[in-house]
């Protein structure tokens, strides 16, 4: 089975009828679900409430047809509503489309490279950093809307947003918080209702803010009132690019392929759990890719893999990528017939989903358990990723949590590795006590000879180690016994040399003992091992010490 085919394309092989049926309910359901939380991440996102049904429309049906899950339900995501609204706030729209579609393009390349697999590398501890850290800004950026404030200012970073709103107080509407705190009691409760929640809990909390707006005369503000929604279909518009703008908004398109896979490729394994299938990951990138590139040129945001779409296409019967088109040619519907009806949506209504979506997100209970039971370091790592994502902005939580991740395991893995001279035991009864703690060495060692036993990875970190291999004049040969190095890197290679050079300055034998097939491989590249001598590689301990016998005896 090809790993770049789409999904699709092996579910058709056994495709039916009624799993058509279940497909198309599955993906109405799903449209309507979609629908409000689309037009609020699009809000959160700094954009027009359209551009979330654009994404969810052209992102949808392109990751579904070349995706690599059978369920996968893809739209815009809370995820990343900062870093969109630090685009749009600072390059623009264009600039958007430009980060857009080079995420895409990043995306492409990384599944035809098949590194779909290695984004499981990337730390728990800074993806439950960021995330924790979105939701907050998410949280604090709808402040306004629920409270029905008016800003004097427009700020972009979180913390202004928050010094934002408490100046901005005296402009309270009592009327905002009422509409805001029913539509998030609805949120909340709906979903326990037994027999009832059948209906999306945001379309419910919608409807009844629409009412209170519409029948009580409550004075909020509505999306109308701050936007035009537009119910054409939006023309594809290439962008114009250029080396500055590119320069400048690579970062951001990293970021946005980094959030992009790492969030698809989850949802893939949670929905893969659920179905009982697993889905293909690299396809999944490049699916990934192409949708987000199309969603670009037709007006939309990032997209990537929705986790409670996807569960709920899943619960509501949906088995194939037909339900997640079926959802994306819904909307389209819904666009053209019924989208200037979103115009009546009361901004705090938005705000209440919005809330809830950021405490589904942020994982709170996972980000106390990780303080509680991980090392210090990962502790660090995920308090200083999460505060950088409030403060600063994801790029930067992203970019300085993985070096620091890098640097702490780096640290961690100097520490495994050890350089161990044996000891040496002149009395025969030591020797025979098999509780000595260095009983596991009692072998003969000629006289004029060393053994070090080496343990761990030997990479650039630890190469200062090396430093503890000495011998005094009298010693004529060295084993450096080397069963527990799995991997060797060129600078401990450059240690080797220069132990190598010295012991042949002082007429010393280098003999390695029980070398694996990496660092072997390590020896013969650089050529060590023909500088050394294919003699003085041994296959185990006890041959080396024959070795060093006929050194050191003569």
């Amino acid at each position: 089975m090809n790993q770049f085919t789409p999904k699709l394309f092996d579910v058709l092989k056994d495709y039916s009828a009624p799993k058509f049926i279940k497909d198309l309910v599955a993906g109405i359901i799903v449209a309507i679900i979609a629908l409000p939380l689309s037009i609020a991440l699009a809000l959160a996102s700094g954009v027009g409430p359209e551009r979330g049904i654009y994404t969810a429309i052209f992102a949808g049906f392109v990751i579904s047809f070349l995706g690599g899950s059978r369920v996968q339900i893809a739209g815009p995501t809370a995820a990343f509503a900062t870093i969109v609204a630090g685009i749009v706030a600072t390059k623009g729209m264009s600039g958007l489309v430009i980060a857009t579609v080079m995420a895409g393009i990043i995306l492409v390349i990384m599944g035809f490279l098949k590194l779909g697999n290695l984004i499981k590398y990337i730390p728990h501890t800074i993806t439950t950093g960021f995330t924790a850290g979105i939701a907050v800004t998410i949280l604090i950026g709808q402040i306004k809307d629920f409270l029905g404030l008016k800003f004097v200012n427009s700020p972009i970073e979180t913390l202004e947003k928050l010094k934002e709103c408490w100046e901005c107080m005296g402009s309270f509407n009592w009327q905002a918080l009422v509409v805001g705190l029913v539509s998030l009691a609805i949120l909340i409760i709906w979903p326990r209702i037994k027999y009832v929640n059948v209906v999306p809990t945001s379309l419910i909390a919608v409807i009844v803010a629409i009412l209170m707006v519409k029948l009580i005369g409550m004075n909020v503000n509505t999306i109308g009132d701050l936007y035009v929604i537009p119910r054409s279909i939006p023309r594809p518009e290439i962008p114009s690019f250029d080396l500055a703008s590119i320069g400048e908004l690579l970062p951001s398109a990293v970021t946005i392929a980094v959030l992009a896979a790492i969030e698809s490729l989850l949802s893939c394994v949670v929905s893969d759990g659920m179905i009982g299938d697993r889905h293909k990951p690299n396809a999944e990138l490049i699916g990934q890719g192409v949708g987000n590139i199309a969603s670009a040129l037709f007006g939309g945001i990032p997209a990537t893999g929705a986790m409670a779409r996807t569960a709920a296409n899943v619960k509501n019967g949906g088995s194939s990528p037909i339900a997640g088109m079926v959802h994306a040619i819904t909307l389209f519907v819904v666009l053209l017939v019924l989208m200037p009806y979103a115009a009546w949506i009361p901004m705090p209504a938005i705000a209440a989903i919005l809330f809830i979506v950021a405490y589904n997100m942020c994982g709170w209970r996972e980000f106390v358990n990780l303080c509680k039971t991980s090392p210090k370091s990962d502790i660090l790592v995920l308090v200083v990723t999460f505060i950088l994502t409030v403060v600063f902005d994801l790029v930067v939580a992203i970019e300085v949590g993985i070096v620091m991740a890098a640097f702490l395991f780096l640290r961690r893995m100097s520490s495994v590795t050890e350089i161990k001279s044996w000891e040496y035991l002149e009395d025969e009864a030591e020797k025979e006590d098999e509780n000595h703690p260095e009983h596991i060495n009692f072998k003969s060692v000629p006289k004029g000879t060393l053994v070090y036993e080496v343990t761990g990875p030997l990479f650039f970190a630890i190469s200062d180690k090396f430093m503890d291999i000495h011998a005094e004049d009298d010693v004529k040969a060295i084993i450096i016994r080397m069963r527990s190095v799995p991997s060797l890197d060129i600078s401990a290679m450059r240690s080797f040399q220069k132990i190598a050079k010295d012991c042949q300055k002082r007429g010393i034998t280098l003999i390695l003992s029980h070398v694996l097939e990496q660092p072997m491989s390590v020896f013969e590249k650089t050529g060590l091992k023909a500088e050394l001598g294919e003699e003085n590689f041994l296959p185990n301990i006890d041959a080396a010490l024959e070795r060093a016998k006929e050194i050191c005896v003569g």
